[in-house]
């Protein structure tokens, strides 16, 4: 282990009581670099208590929807071995606001032509002939077109 004391550091059983993730999706992310533990001598897995606040932001991450990969390089951004601060969360959230942003709108987009057309150039309901006039949306591409735009 590097020089932090035994109190910095937390099994991965406390690890997974004080973030409410299962023992197995705490190595899941460990095994894809999101966190990393440090060894002991008996090989037992210890992780900084930072890695609260990492788990913590990957699970609020997962919720807005971004990715693993995206989650990943935010986490880059992050010091490794202290906490982060409010300036580094607040550079994170800079970062991942347009991509929130642009969710945002298209759940609300979605949310608002739901009741009528989602958009996906199926004209299989009466409706469609409205929306999607002589399946114009085909030559736009596959799916959903209307919301994905």
């Amino acid at each position: 282990m590097t020089g932090k004391s035994s109190t910095d550091l937390l099994p991965i059983g406390e690890l997974a009581r004080r973030t409410g993730l299962s023992v197995s999706a705490i190595r899941f992310y460990e095994e894809k670099g999101l966190i990393e533990a440090l060894r002991t001598s008996g090989n037992q897995r210890r992780f900084l208590r930072s890695d609260i606040r990492r788990l913590s932001f990957i699970l609020i991450a997962q919720q807005l929807g971004l990715s693993l990969s995206a989650i990943e390089e935010e986490l880059k951004r992050l010091p490794q071995g202290r906490n982060p601060t409010a300036r580094d969360w607040r550079a994170i959230s800079r970062s991942i606001r347009g991509e929130i942003d642009a969710k945002i709108t298209m759940l609300q987009r979605t949310r608002d032509q739901l009741d009528g057309c989602i958009g996906c150039g199926c004209l299989s309901l009466k409706k469609c002939r409205l929306y999607n006039t002589e399946d114009r949306l085909a030559s736009e591409g596959p799916g959903p077109r209307q919301v994905l735009r």
